[in-house]
C-alpha cells in the first residue's frame, strides 16, 4: 500500500490505466509534459531513456506506455522525487523506471557520458531576468524559474548524456526558441523536428517542441501546428487523440 502525505492525492494519469501522486501545494503536471511525452521518438523494445527536470515523474510514467526500455527520471527537488518514486511503485514499474534526486549539471559525472538513447527535458521556462514574476511557492519557483538550472545548462547536460546520433527533445516557450536552437547547435545537437503549439487556431503559439540529434546533419522539419482548443473552448480532436493515447 502506497501512502500519501498531507496535501497529496492520487489521480488517474489520463487514460493510460496508470496512477500518479500529485499535490497542488507541491507539484501537479500540466499539458506541456503530456505533449513532450507524445512528441519525442522513443525506441519500442529497448534502450535507455532519461527525463531531466522530471517533477513528479509524469513523463517517465507516460513513456512507459510507449517503450519497454529502461527510463530514468531526474529532479533536484527531494520532495518531488519522493512523489515520483511512490508513483512508480504504485504502478509497479520500479523494475523499469528509476528516480534520481540530483543536480542536472552533475549528471554526466554521475551517470556517464553518452549512455542514453533518448533524453527529454521540460526545463524551467522563465529566465533569471524575469525574477519579478517568480512564484512565491519555492517548489513551483524552482520548477518554473532558472534558479537551479538555465536553458543552456540543460542543453549542455543533455548533449553530454545522450549517445552519438541519439535524440534529445525539449519543450519551451516560443520566445526562447532562438536561444534554444543556438544552444543546441553550440552543444553538438542538430535540431531536426519542430512543432508549435497554439492555444487556439487564431492565437499565437505559447509552446514549442524541438527534437534534435547528437552530431546530426543540418535541416529542420517543421510539423503542422498543434491547436489545443476549438472555437467552442473544448479540446480539439487532435489534442484528444494525444490525451487518449
Amino acid at each position: 500500500m502506497i501512502e500519501t502525505k498531507p496535501g497529496e492525492r492520487i489521480d488517474d494519469l489520463l487514460n493510460t490505466g496508470l496512477k500518479i501522486i500529485q499535490s497542488k501545494e507541491v507539484f501537479s503536471f500540466s499539458l506541456d509534459a503530456v505533449l513532450l511525452a507524445h512528441f519525442v521518438y522513443v525506441p519500442i523494445l529497448k534502450g535507455g531513456i532519461l527525463d531531466l527536470c522530471t517533477g513528479n515523474g509524469v513523463i517517465p510514467l507516460l513513456l512507459s506506455k510507449r517503450t519497454k526500455g529502461d527510463i530514468t527520471g531526474v529532479d533536484i527537488q527531494a520532495r518531488l522525487c519522493d512523489m515520483a518514486e511512490r508513483s512508480v511503485r504504485l504502478n509497479r514499474l520500479d523494475d523499469r523506471i528509476r528516480i534520481l534526486c540530483e543536480d542536472v549539471k552533475r549528471l554526466p559525472e554521475v551517470l556517464g557520458h553518452g549512455v542514453f538513447n533518448v533524453v527529454t527535458c521540460n526545463p524551467p521556462y522563465f529566465s533569471s531576468r524575469e525574477a519579478h514574476i517568480k512564484n512565491p511557492n519555492p517548489f513551483y519557483a524552482i520548477a518554473r524559474h532558472e534558479i537551479c538550472l538555465t536553458l543552456d545548462e540543460a542543453v549542455d547536460a543533455a548533449s553530454r548524456l545522450v549517445r552519438q546520433k541519439g535524440k534529445v527533445a525539449f519543450i519551451h516557450r516560443p520566445d526562447r526558441l532562438e536561444e534554444m536552437l543556438a544552444s543546441m547547435r553550440a552543444h553538438r545537437l542538430a535540431p531536426k523536428r519542430l512543432q508549435f503549439v497554439h492555444p487556439r487556431k487564431d492565437g499565437a503559439a505559447n509552446m514549442v517542441l524541438v527534437e534534435a540529434i547528437k552530431d546530426g546533419q543540418t535541416g529542420i522539419k517543421v510539423l503542422p501546428p498543434l491547436t489545443v482548443y476549438d472555437e467552442h473552448g473544448a479540446y480539439t480532436k487532435e489534442l484528444l487523440s494525444i490525451i487518449n493515447g
